[in-house]
């Protein structure tokens, strides 16, 4: 394997508008980040991935960008940006940001410019037609909406107010590729790629929805053929000139293409996140994970990459709902089931990711009233759901379990006035539990999330074979336990853990030295519910 900086750096994600506020406005901004990155600097991160400050109606947060080449105002100005980045190369950090290429939002110059006729010279740059298909949107209901001034629909695969730009047009793309190489310019070190396997759409043998009603249409609308040549292109045109980190939001790409879009000769970017991991439980599904599919998948990943590409890895981001409180226990074992998921996925062949507050342990909110919910997604699934006539409380259950707003709340600096992240209302409620789950209380612990979260990323990086050495399942009598090596020409490391509240019998392999456990201290005969442990062991 090639050696580079990216492989070896671990990524921390800044969902900025919940960070920290620094000019008590009750909405976190870039003078925050400023702020706490001495913080990231003593966890031992390498890389920041931003996501989207740009000029925003914030319909989705920031997701709908109405300029990209502006700050939105709420976040503060491109002085401030210019400063924050100069800050984090001061710090020899790495920065990236959300570069979002499938969408802009309706209020930007272009969708103006293409609704306002139909002979503008960008109504191309948009997908416009005389009858939509019946495709779906991934925030539910219909993915065109109908426009009144030029009496076409559009597409907008997200929000209503977030039309998807068209790929096949050559001015759109060039558009694209000179904002991205002026960011490069500017000095960013890469980009993560928002939605980017939806770029290329396939409207052939799809009906309207005159009486059938929408589905969701991935194979027309997901890693479609002929994307990998827009794909090529953009990097060609940007990327491929600078030295910087891709990291592509790829739902729908699977193993078997894998060295066509990240292999390290032939691929169109460094890395991907994939998407198998979030489908092993359904929304209405109780809590929990399936540890023998779930080493199915991720040993998959990690064999079909080995020596060929490299893996993003990630557990936690602003889409999902908190981990701990999806395939962990966030009552009895809170800690020890947010340290064991942390060293499964932590130490495996590629580069991790750590969402803001997943390092202490963050868990969903027990918010029960639909209207602390403020996720447009969310309340898009709330409203098609009830009219497809599903109760109230079964709908609010799942929208408990798997709202993206619980991974947005506020982050809980300190267990006082508003968690230390604002000196006023925050836009999104706290989570009650900031008042003892927080980086303050938990910097003094040794044996806290926190501080495990430092431990591990310490051992990353003194042993290279947990970066660059290959990846092996171990076979254990036990299917919550979760074990694998990691080996090279010189070390070989063993990782375990019990995703589980269950007592396993357990022997450490003959030489084994204990490198790290969540318990503290090892018990020699058993592995006890949520332990993780990392052994040396003989070579």
């Amino acid at each position: 394997m090639k050696k580079t900086w990216w492989k070896e750096a671990v990524v921390y994600q800044i969902y900025p508008r919940s960070f920290k506020d620094s000019d008590g406005d009750g909405i976190g901004d870039l003078k925050g980040v400023m702020q706490k990155l001495d913080y990231l600097v003593e966890l031992g991160i390498d890389v920041i991935w931003i996501c989207p400050m740009y000029k925003s109606p914030n319909i989705d947060n920031g997701y709908d960008i109405s300029d990209f080449q502006d700050i939105m105002e709420e976040m503060g100005t491109m002085d401030d940006f210019d400063r924050l980045l100069d800050a984090v190369h001061k710090r020899g950090m790495k920065l990236i940001l959300d570069l979002v290429l499938n969408h802009t939002s309706d209020e930007h110059p272009w969708f103006i410019e293409s609704r306002s006729s139909r002979d503008n010279p960008k109504r191309d740059w948009y997908i416009w037609r005389e009858e939509p298909t019946n495709w779906e949107s991934i925030f539910s209901g219909p993915a065109w909406t109908f426009d009144e001034t030029t009496r076409q629909y559009y597409l907008h695969l997200y929000a209503e107010k977030q039309p998807d730009v068209n790929w096949e047009n050559p001015d759109l793309r060039r558009a694209l590729y000179d904002m991205t190489t002026w960011w490069l310019d500017k000095g960013v070190d890469g980009f993560r790629l928002d939605a980017i396997s939806h770029i290329k759409k396939d409207y052939s043998n799809m009906p309207n929805p005159k009486g059938r009603g929408y589905v969701p249409a991935w194979e027309k609308m997901t890693d479609v053929e002929g994307i990998l040549d827009f794909l090529k292109e953009l990097r060609e045109e940007t990327f491929a000139k600078y030295d910087v980190m891709t990291v592509g939001e790829a739902n729908g790409v699977t193993t078997d293409e894998i060295d066509e879009w990240i292999g390290e000769e032939h691929g169109v970017m460094d890395m991907l996140f994939q998407f198998e991991t979030w489908y092993l439980r359904k929304p209405d599904e109780p809590c929990g994970v399936n540890v023998d599919a779930l080493k199915g998948v991720l040993t998959r990943w990690q064999e079909a990459a080995q020596g060929i590409s490299w893996n993003a890895l990630y557990v936690e981001n602003h889409d999902r709902s908190r981990i701990v409180s999806t395939w962990g226990d966030d009552t009895v074992y809170w800690r020890e089931s947010a340290t064991a998921v942390g060293f499964m996925y932590f130490f495996m062949q590629g580069t991790p990711f750590i969402y803001q507050g997943q390092e202490i342990g963050m868990t969903n909110a027990p918010f029960e009233d639909l209207v602390l919910y403020h996720d447009v997604k969310t309340l898009n699934f709330y409203r098609y759901k009830k009219a497809e006539g599903i109760e109230h409380e079964a709908i609010m259950q799942m929208i408990k379990m798997n709202s993206r707003d619980h991974s947005r709340t506020p982050m809980q600096w300190q267990g006082e006035g508003y968690g230390g992240f604002s000196t006023s209302k925050p836009w999104l409620d706290l989570n009650p539990n900031y008042t003892w789950l927080n980086v303050e209380a938990q910097r003094q612990n040794s044996l806290s999330v926190l501080n495990l979260y430092k431990q591990m990323v310490a051992l990353r990086k003194n042993k290279e074979v947990l970066v660059y050495g290959a990846y092996k399942l171990f076979k254990t009598w036990y299917s919550c336990v979760y074990a694998y090596t990691r080996e090279d020409e010189k070390e070989k490391v063993l990782v375990l853990s019990n995703l589980k509240d269950e007592l396993c019998a357990w022997s450490p392999p003959e030489a084994a030295v204990l490198l790290l456990c969540n318990y503290g201290a090892e018990d020699p005969y058993s592995l006890r519910p949520y332990e993780a442990r990392v052994y040396q062991l003989k070579k």
